[in-house]
């Protein structure tokens, strides 16, 4: 199948933060799309852009050729892809699935599986860069599956990412996220300290950032989610809730390898304490309350 523009028609299931913004600059860039989400509000502006609304996935499978996931949890990857009324019960030999959530090497690797029983080729595309890179279409993706079918995906990678990186056969993508996760949790951790030391010492924290942000000390959530921090701003790029569960995912899956994840533990045990003190629908950079306090 040769994915041309004028010709292939995606199905997108899940707008939320990332999703409707990654949907529509697909449809930006030309592409049919079909769209179902739980919440059809959280679709209107799609719909109203030239979105087709699907009932439910099912009947969104069979009328793409790309459909390309992005929920919440593993649980809702399960629901969304196995079962008679899921996504490889209905999607046709010869179509793609993508599944952007960050869930389970191993959910990504059953579905591989069992995509290739019914001719349907499988990749696990998990995306980092919050709500900026989707916006902005700059997320990184990080990809597993086969090479044959990423190369062929990579136009539609290339309108939602500018760091495309194909890392390996089925799982890989999330493993490398996973990677990803794991450098996040013990760096926020160092923002929200650096911050509240810049504050606590007396000093204009902005003016501080100039001067950290640009040297060995730099890293995205020190460019990017501190300037919030300073401003109070906790408007979620990323849910605390859905980094939780990423944490958890991550450390299971060094538990089974036999890893040690001291700065993994540490982070996921300060943001399960944000969100029981009502902070898990607020972003990530919400973490420095607890350092406030």
């Amino acid at each position: 199948m040769t994915l041309a523009k004028d010709t292939t028609t995606i199905g997108f299931v899940g707008t939320g933060v990332m999703g409707k913004s990654m949907a529509a600059n697909l449809m930006e860039a030309g592409f049919t799309l079909n769209i179902y989400t739980r919440t059809k509000t959280k679709a209107d502006e799609l719909l109203e852009a030239g979105a087709v609304w699907k009932e439910n996935a099912a009947v969104l499978a069979a009328d793409s050729d790309v459909i390309i996931t992005i929920v919440g949890y593993p649980a809702d990857v399960e629901e969304v892809y196995f079962g008679d009324s899921g996504i490889l019960s209905h999607a046709k030999p010869g179509s793609y699935v993508i599944d952007m959530t960050t869930s389970k090497p191993k959910l990504a690797e059953r579905i591989h599986k069992e995509a290739a029983k019914k001719g349907i080729e499988a990749v696990d595309a998990p995306v980092s860069g919050g709500d900026i890179g989707a916006k902005n279409g700059t997320l990184a993706i990080m990809a597993g599956g086969s090479e044959a079918a990423f190369q062929e995906l990579k136009p539609i990678f290339d309108v939602l990412g500018s760091n495309v990186v194909h890392q390996g056969a089925a799982g890989s993508g999330q493993h490398t996220k996973m990677s990803n996760q794991i450098t996040i949790a013990s760096n926020m951790i160092g923002v929200c300290e650096a911050i509240t030391y810049a504050e606590k010492a007396g000093l204009d924290p902005e003016r501080v950032l100039s001067s950290i942000s640009t040297g060995a000390a730099g890293s995205w959530s020190l460019s990017n989610l501190a300037p919030r921090m300073i401003a109070g701003d906790y408007e979620p790029g990323f849910y605390v809730k859905h980094f939780i569960k990423d944490m958890k995912i991550a450390l299971e899956s060094a538990q089974e390898m036999g890893l040690l994840t001291p700065g993994l533990e540490l982070s996921l045990s300060l943001y399960q304490r944000l969100a029981e003190s009502g902070g898990e629908d607020d972003g990530t950079h919400a973490l420095i309350r607890l350092f406030r306090t």
